[in-house]
């Protein structure tokens, strides 16, 4: 491989902050809101022109999963257009608008296009990070620095220890764009809303109409109501090997699921009642990408932890409830390995504090799927409500941090257990 020798240059400190949170999805808003509001001067960076990352830019359908208490709960109240379940439905737009105002109010500093591409470090500790962006190369320096970018691509360049996938191959979960269709008849639709439920129709069983017509590796139906009527989104579109920290492969994925949309559509047309009329009316900017780095912390949450319902006495995130949602990492549908409808363990868990603080680093947090944990817990953790009240407790525990000078490793962790207590957070 050939390389060039980069000049020396100076590069300007644009701010800095008490908090700097690398990622404006879930995790990363509830990060930056919550070390806001404790006082922190915070500063959040996303890399595209939208807050909510998967929730937003990546057109996803509903809230997966669920917490209680926290800040997921005021995103649902402030964003919900309908009431009962239908709150976990998403409209893209009114949630971008939500996310902008949370962050605003609380104080944030807000700098979208802006990518993190470096870091900036004193040995093992992290000062902050090198920002790219139309306004150029621009570093801030940061205190506390909060890895909220789903991949840790951060901690990663931090030097950070992680794996990548799953323990025994280091194969992960597929890749999806998702996309809206509208001109459906609502009233005749039918609304799978995992991979384990079907429809007996005229032609056969509704899953095993996808898988054997549907243009592999996709072959799963998923569709899901909006708030508005006669549009559904679709979660079908699939693409396997592919590494999200890889450009080549992203880029791969993007080629893989656009070309399967207008066959997904011609399928949706031919078999599906209701859906005879529908048309693609939008896509994802946003390639979702469900798993990548899994990073080595003080502590890692496991499948057993779950399973057991285990309350740790260090916990941060309370009442995270969902099931082991492993997408095929070979083909469609979900994988041998994963359980949704019948998943045992119905009473939620908790994730201790050392599965935010990766080995090694210091003044660094993780936010989000990318903290400690085995490939199988996180097929249950990695979903936006959890993701949320991640980044609330990281959040909280970074303004605690950054005031008292205390490394993350060395926090008190009772301090935070008591605010989030006083916000309503309980085990």
């Amino acid at each position: 491989m050939k390389y060039i020798i980069e000049n020396e240059r100076k590069i300007p400190v644009v701010r800095e902050v008490d908090v700097l949170v690398l990622g404006g999805g879930p995790a990363g808003i509830g990060a930056a809101v919550a070390a806001a509001r404790e006082g922190a001067v915070t500063m959040v960076a996303e890399q595209t022109g939208d807050v909510g990352g998967i929730a937003t830019t990546g057109l996803m359908s509903h809230w997966t999963g669920k917490t209680e208490g926290g800040l997921y709960e005021e995103i649902l109240s402030r964003s919900a257009e309908l009431t009962g379940e239908g709150r976990q439905i998403i409209n893209p737009e009114r949630l971008k608008t939500i996310f902008l105002r949370m962050l605003t109010e609380a104080g944030v500093y807000l700098r979208l296009y802006s990518f993190a591409s470096d870091v900036i470090m004193n040995d093992h500790v992290i000062q902050g990070v090198v920002l790219e962006s139309k306004s150029g190369r621009e570093a801030v320096l940061a205190k506390i620095v909060i890895d909220a970018t789903g991949d840790g691509d951060i901690a990663a360049k931090a030097g950070a220890p992680y794996f990548k996938g799953r323990e025994s191959d280091g194969l992960m979960q597929p890749a999806t764009i998702m996309f809206k269709v509208a001109g459906v008849d609502e009233e005749r639709a039918v609304f799978p809303g995992g991979f384990e439920e079907s429809f007996s129709l005229p032609d056969g069983d509704l899953q095993e109409l996808g898988k054997k017509h549907l243009p592999g590796p996709a072959g799963h139906v998923l569709l899901y109501r909006t708030t508005l009527p006669g549009i559904v989104t679709c979660n079908m579109t699939n693409c396997t090997g592919v590494d999200g920290t890889n450009v080549e492969d992203l880029t791969k994925a993007t080629l893989v699921c656009r070309e399967q949309m207008d066959d997904i559509v011609v399928f949706l047309k031919r078999y599906v009642p209701g859906f005879e009329n529908c048309y693609i009316i939008s896509s994802a900017s946003l390639m979702g990408i469900r798993e990548t780095r899994h990073f080595k912390g003080e502590e890692t949450i496991t499948e057993q932890d779950i399973l057991e319902a285990r309350v740790f006495d260090n916990w941060v995130v309370t009442k995270a409830n969902f099931n082991f949602d492993v997408h095929n990492l070979t083909g469609n549908g979900l994988d041998e390995t994963g359980c949704q409808k019948h998943f045992p363990q119905i009473n939620g868990y908790t994730i201790p504090y050392g599965c935010f603080v990766p080995l090694i680093i210091d003044n660094l947090y993780l936010a989000g799927r990318n903290i400690s944990g085995t490939h199988m817990a996180h097929s249950n953790y990695r979903v936006m409500p959890i993701c949320v009240n991640m980044g609330q407790a990281v959040g909280i525990a970074a303004s605690m941090c950054a005031a008292s000078k205390v490394v993350p490793r060395f926090l008190e962790v009772k301090k935070v257990q008591n605010r989030l207590m006083e916000l309503g957070v309980s085990p």
